[in-house]
């Protein structure tokens, strides 16, 4: 069972066909769309007919229940065989288990993604380098604002665009990203020999002033509690602000924007670079979990080692070099051709079988993959136009991440699972998320900031902090 992001395909289709002549055997998937796909997980961890493989959150609460009880094979110690299973990373492993233990093949995505996009434009407007510190990112956002970058000659640009922020705290926000910068924990780190959430740290506290500062000065777009995070790409485009805080692969989105609107020279428009250093000799970068979802093995409908065994075999054919390009890219020749040995081209585009193709890659079959994906990068072929600006993004994407890595702050906490965050999760996790905007736009001052971080601490946060740090006590070492 999957998640659909528009038309499931149909199983005598050219791809599942062609899927099922490099494995050899047939195969059959549920497609949910993704809108209902939690909802019907819930339904079919509690039914009697949960499928072979299922694509989950490793740690949605109905699926952390169902393993823990023994609905799902533990494969902690029955990977070593399988050479393209095993683990690509210790880091990201740890942070997809349940208490240290895997109960699933956790979908590869880069380690670190955070990044700062810029209006290239602007900075030679207004004559500064790229930044490369909290100060110098201060400074362009203020320049941004004051020095009339757009040459319209009036004052109606700003240096920083955040939009209304989906998740909760420690959910990549911009916010939480900055907070990394100024030296918090992301989400969970150590202070004192005990695991802490961020929002306990004095960094929290100052990396929150320093952008209320911001916020007062006018330097942040001033709808940032109320912008639509789906239209987070137009004042960077249309000329009102100039920098964009959120994962790297934001800069081909807005590279996208200029030349798709016909701008020969959209290049020159779009700038990238990575976390920012807090001084000349401290730098804390922001890391992401290192994985989306992961495939679970029932064992309702795969009850034997035997049985066991056949799903990891096909399972670990899918997640060879040849496998990966078939889920992510589709069938070479047919919609697709390799460039510089690297990059997928499409191909064939005019064709409606061929877009058929296309599309049951896009909206299914690339959810199978286990090893990235063809936008930010894996063992299968990237797709990316062929302008020598996206190669030139996509090159120092690589180059920025590798940086990063070095410095990277990673949620102590992830792969421990806490009783009580399960059961009032929902409840708690807003208060600092909301606590936070409040305090940015002046609706509370610091105090009142403390006294809802206080509000969590007494709402069940207590019990989750206690839980946290005696699950990390168990993790084996």
């Amino acid at each position: 069972m999957s998640k659909l992001f528009g038309t499931a395909p149909e199983p005598t289709g050219e791809m599942q066909q062609a899927i099922e002549k490099f494995l050899g055997k047939k195969i059959k998937v549920t497609w949910v769309p993704n809108a209902e796909y939690t909802e019907k997980l819930n339904v079919t961890l509690a039914s009697d007919s949960i499928p072979q493989v299922v694509v989950v959150d490793p740690h949605l609460p109905a699926f952390v229940k169902a393993a823990q009880a023994g609905a799902f094979w533990d494969l902690t110690d029955k990977l070593e065989k399988y050479p393209n299973l095993k683990p690509a990373n210790a880091q990201s492993a740890l942070n997809a288990s349940i208490d240290g233990r895997t109960y699933g093949l956790y979908r590869m995505r880069p380690l670190l993604r955070s990044a700062v996009v810029i209006r290239k434009d602007w900075l030679k407007k207004v004559g500064l380098e790229e930044p490369k510190t909290i100060e110098d990112f201060y400074n362009v956002a203020k320049a941004f604002t004051e020095k009339d970058p757009d040459g319209n000659g009036k004052k109606d640009t700003y240096g920083l665009i955040i939009p209304k922020w989906p998740g909760n705290y420690a959910s990549a926000s911009p916010y939480d990203v900055i907070e990394t910068w100024f030296g918090a924990p992301t989400g969970w780190g150590e202070r004192g020999g005990k695991a802490v959430p961020g929002f306990d740290t004095p960094e929290f506290l100052e990396a929150n002033k320093w952008l209320k500062k911001m916020v007062s000065e006018g330097l942040v777009n001033p709808d940032f509690a109320t912008l639509d995070s789906a239209k987070w790409n137009e004042p960077f485009f249309h000329g009102r602000g100039g920098m964009i805080i959120d994962v790297n692969i934001r800069s081909r989105q807005v590279l996208d924007l200029f030349r798709e609107d016909g701008d020969q020279n959209y290049g020159d428009k779009v700038a990238m670079v990575g976390n920012m250093a807090k001084s000349a000799t401290e730098k804390y970068s922001y890391p992401f979990t290192g994985y989306a979802d992961s495939l679970a093995i029932s064992k309702q409908a795969v009850r034997t080692d035997a049985d066991l065994d056949n799903v990891l075999k096909t399972l670990d054919k899918l997640a060879t070099k040849e496998g990966q390009v078939l889920l992510q890219d589709g069938i070479e020749g047919r919609n697709f051709k390799v460039e510089n040995g690297d990059t997928a081209a499409l191909i064939n585009e005019d064709d409606p079988a061929v877009r058929t193709v296309q599309d049951n890659v896009d909206d299914a079959f690339t959810q199978l993959s286990t090893k990235g994906t063809m936008d930010i990068g894996g063992i299968a072929y990237q797709r990316v136009p062929s302008g020598q600006p996206y190669r030139d993004i996509l090159a120092l994407q690589k180059k920025l991440v590798e940086e990063d890595l070095k410095t990277a702050v990673h949620n102590v906490a992830l792969p421990v699972i806490s009783k009580t965050q399960i059961e009032k999760g929902a409840q708690i996790d807003v208060i600092i998320a909301d606590a936070r905007i409040k305090y940015l736009s002046g609706a509370i001052d610091e105090e009142g900031l403390k006294a809802e971080i206080q509000r969590w601490h007494t709402s069940g946060g207590d019990q989750v902090i206690t839980e946290v740090n005696e699950g990390l006590a168990k993790l084996p070492k």
